[in-house]
């Protein structure tokens, strides 16, 4: 058992404000998967609540449901619990255990499991509609027969396309949605991308009400490449080169091969590498959820499968970064759970928009510089004044030198800026650029403004349009890269991480100082030797210590809980 702070169980009290908030923490998830694969019987599946709510109807919520009702049995089956002779609606109460505390209405493990699905679990909330993070909802929505209201499934439109008219649609399974004459056991709410920047004010622009006592607001990320991208007009995927798209002339490498278009070739038989030139690929999209509990203003990240910016088609994990910097220099994000799919002995060619530890750590070195800068941001300005202002000066003493005519400061950063223009790539040149096993860190673009809050309780149709980020959102010079300088970051040109290391080293500075980072979908060997998820927590501490981020890391087997 994890737990983010104090380790007494306290007295049991009827206010939502108990004692297990005050000893444990603000945020309770269960880990029913943690898994990666290939085990059909532990993939992703976190459950969620306030502990200010004291297990009150409808108090949870699912991440992801890979794995769902089967790791609810589990849980229960490992537990102790005490019978209640003399109360006619609770028959067992949990005296351990993920569930402790929970008082249940009947005697056997599958008709209690049961009950939490229907009565205590309000919502499921789906990253993305790979099997698995999602095989366990199709098969137990069933159940929901037994109550009095649909299962609400929350998601960005792309995924509830997908779940729509690949999984509920009367060939895969039966259509149990409330959509298209279903059985309507399933409610679909379409989650808006950041959120609607119309609604809400304050601390809760953006997030929407998930359940009683949790907050949340779901923000894209990258997940590899394939040939399919959804188009909001219709409601469904289409081939990434249909004439629904608008798509750039040049070629986009493939996701089954990674970055390199030299590579792309070794992935088909020699017959078909004479069309390799004709595909175009689209980005896979997922998800992370920021959850707030409404008690407290305490914060924590839930991401689904995510690559890193450095190889993505399509960067999109600053903006999280952006978003979720001020929270930590505050303190209110107090954890993440991120992918950590494989160790750092698998190159990035074959992650298949994973993470490994020495790319999970760049992604965090992002986060730690957003946090200088969300901490210190007078003195940042002053200096990226002064920088720009000594730019300016040099530049114009070097144009002196040359004409033999004087030259203001502003006139020469203007000529600078357009000499920089002048020898810009275009847009795909970075995008094609061999990035290979050697820990790159690029630099992902700038975020979209936050949304607003609503109630999840009322689900909504799909929103006319779609948010995908631009290739060269934040990208003055349009190299992809988003950093302006019109060269494309590589493995070997990249160097964002260790200045900052430097300076961090130097000061002493730990930014992600009392950030507790826990690592799921680990790809399981299934071989001898040292398990996959030790090798990863031992690479990753490696890592942090270098880079002297200051957080901890942690890896929760399937079946353990985290207060937080």
């Amino acid at each position: 058992m994890h737990r983010d702070g104090g380790q007494g169980q306290g007295r049991r009290t009827r206010r939502s404000k108990s004692s297990e908030t005050q000893q444990k923490g603000c945020f309770h998830v269960i880990v029913l998967g943690a898994s990666g694969g290939p085990r059909e019987d532990i993939v992703t599946g976190l459950l969620v609540r306030s502990t200010a709510t004291n297990w009150s109807t409808g108090s949870v919520i699912a991440v992801d449901a890979g794995t769902l009702l089967g790791g609810i049995i589990r849980a229960l089956e490992t537990s102790n619990f005490v019978k209640d002779e003399g109360s006619t609606d609770v028959k067992v109460r949990m005296t351990d255990g993920p569930f402790a505390r929970l008082e249940l209405p009947n005697s056997t493990t599958g008709a209690n499991a049961a009950y939490i699905f229907r009565e205590i679990i309000s919502s499921v909330f789906i990253t993305h509609p790979h099997l698995d993070h999602i095989a366990g909802l199709a098969m137990n929505t069933p159940l929901v027969e037994a109550q009095s209201n649909p299962k609400i499934v929350a998601a960005l439109p792309s995924a509830i396309a997908a779940i729509k008219n690949h999984i509920f649609n009367d060939i895969t399974w039966p259509n149990l949605s409330d959509e298209d004459g279903g059985a309507g056991l399933v409610t679909y709410h379409r989650l808006v991308d950041g959120g609607n920047p119309r609604l809400g004010r304050g601390e809760d622009r953006g997030y929407v009400r998930a359940c009683e006592g949790i907050l949340t607001k779901c923000v894209s990320v990258s997940h590899g490449r394939c040939g399919q991208r959804f188009h909001p007009e219709t409601g469904k995927h289409h081939r990434a080169e249909s004439t629904v798209f608008t798509t750039e002339s040049g070629f986009l490498p493939s996701r089954r091969v990674s970055i390199d278009t030299q590579d792309l070739a070794l992935s088909y038989p020699p017959s078909h590498q004479g069309n390799v030139k004709e595909m175009t690929l689209a980005t896979v999209e997922s998800s992370a959820f920021f959850l707030r509990d409404d008690h407290s203003g305490t914060e924590i990240i839930i991401f689904g499968d995510i690559e890193p910016d450095s190889i993505s088609l399509e960067p999109r994990n600053k903006k999280v970064w952006e978003i979720a910097a001020p929270k930590v220099a505050n303190g209110s994000l107090r954890a993440i759970f991120v992918e950590c799919s494989f160790t750092d002995s698998v190159e990035d060619n074959y992650l298949y928009g994973h993470l490994c530890p020495r790319h999970l750590i760049a992604e965090l070195e992002v986060l730690a510089a957003e946090v200088l800068m969300a901490t210190k941001p007078k003195f940042g300005d002053m200096t990226t004044r002064k920088r720009k202002h000594a730019t300016a000066a040099a530049a114009a003493a070097a144009s002196s030198a040359i004409s033999d005519e004087p030259t203001s400061p502003k006139t020469a950063n203007l000529q600078s800026r357009t000499r920089t223009r002048r020898r810009v790539s275009s847009p795909s040149r970075a995008k094609r650029r061999t990035r290979r096993h050697s820990g790159a860190r690029g630099k992902p673009p700038a975020s979209p403004a936050d949304g607003a809050r609503h109630d999840i309780g009322h689900p909504t149709t799909p929103p006319a349009s779609g948010s995908p980020m631009d290739d060269d959102y934040g990208d003055d010079d349009g190299d992809g890269d988003g950093d302006g300088d019109g060269d494309g970051d590589t493995p070997e040109t990249s160097s964002l991480s260790e200045p900052l290391r430097r300076t961090r080293s130097g000061s002493g500075q730990k930014p992600l100082s009392g950030l507790r980072v826990y690592i799921i979908h680990v790809k399981d060997s299934l071989t001898d030797g040292t398990p996959p998820r030790e090798v990863i927590l031992e690479e990753l501490r490696a890592h942090n210590e270098d880079a002297a981020l200051g957080c901890e890391f942690f890896a929760p087997l399937s079946g353990e809980e985290v207060f937080i």
